[in-house]
């Protein structure tokens, strides 16, 4: 239980700032706050923390050593989490962050099984593709897409974001089919504003598709740009979990798959917090649960 307090002092200095905001948070004296550190510091042989008088970083090591107490914290967070929620049932508002297609697409529709299993939750799901602030923006998790800035926060991977580009039968009949990029040039394409202002697309390995004042069709909304590609407008770029279902019944077909974009990582985020929090702990144990990260396949012999 020692060292466990010394590395929560050590994450509360890291996270404030200062041995004296850590020590209003840990409710403690900053003189334990540093007792704690180097305590830590003497058991590990190096220093975790560069100080002066007026404030203290990270040194490499305690960098390394933070992302390791995080995921320590997270797990004694969760067992005793588990046995608290022998008796606290999760209730009352959860309130989630998510991009906007993915959440429609996906989320939503899993959180039917949720709210069943779970009656005295209710879920507020806001749906953007603006990165919230947790903190400021009252948010208890969110779903992020790409790399994550701060390791204030507690990251789940979830399954890569990927993308795929589609057109209708009908139209591929009419246009024929692309084989490589450059045939995109003869096509029509359907292209999001967010990207370029709707004149281009970026493929795989950084590939450049311009088509500057070309694109058929360009719209802020994907579901739009969905329903185009499906009615033969041709051929849209979206998310995965936007077309997926129209890919699997054949009403849309997929293209150039080896120059597709690399999918992006995607996270389940949220803030440690040494309370339990039923509610919160049941939503990252269903996610996780429904949605599982894909293997590694081994490299071939």
């Amino acid at each position: 239980m020692e060292t466990l307090r010394c590395m929560r002092a050590f994450v509360a200095v890291a996270d404030h700032g200062s041995f004296s905001r850590a020590a209003v948070h840990l409710q403690v004296s900053a003189v334990m706050v540093g007792k704690y550190i180097q305590q830590l510091e003497a058991h590990l042989g190096t220093a975790l923390l560069q100080r002066n008088t007026r404030r203290q970083r990270l040194t490499e090591a305690g960098v390394a050593y933070l992302a390791g107490c995080r995921q320590v914290l997270e797990q004694v967070q969760q067992a005793e989490a588990s046995v608290a929620g022998l008796q606290l049932q999760p209730r009352g508002l959860l309130r989630v962050s998510a991009p906007t297609t993915w959440g429609s697409c996906v989320l939503a529709p899993a959180l039917a099984s949720l709210l069943q299993a779970q009656p005295l939750v209710n879920i507020e799901l806001d749906l953007s593709n603006r990165t919230v602030d947790l903190i400021e923006d009252g948010f208890d998790a969110a779903i992020r897409v790409g790399a994550l800035p701060s390791g204030a926060l507690v990251a789940r991977a979830l399954p890569p974001y990927a993308m795929s580009l589609c057109a209708s039968p009908a139209y591929l009949r009419r246009r024929g089919t692309p084989q490589v990029p450059s045939d995109l040039a003869a096509h029509d394409c359907l292209s999001h504003l967010a990207w370029r202002g709707g004149h281009g697309w970026q493929l795989a390995n950084g590939e450049l598709v311009d088509w500057e004042g070309q694109a058929r069709l360009s719209s802020n909304d994907g579901q739009a740009l969905r329903m185009a590609a499906l009615a033969g407008a041709g051929l849209v770029l979206q998310p995965t979990a936007l077309l997926g279902e129209d890919i699997a019944a054949g009403r849309l077909v997929t293209l150039l798959a080896d120059h597709l974009p690399v999918p992006r990582p995607m996270n389940l985020i949220y803030l440690p917090d040494r309370r339990p929090r039923p509610r919160l702990q049941c939503f990252v144990e269903f996610m996780l649960a429904r949605f599982p990260v894909p293997p590694v396949p081994e490299p071939a012999p």
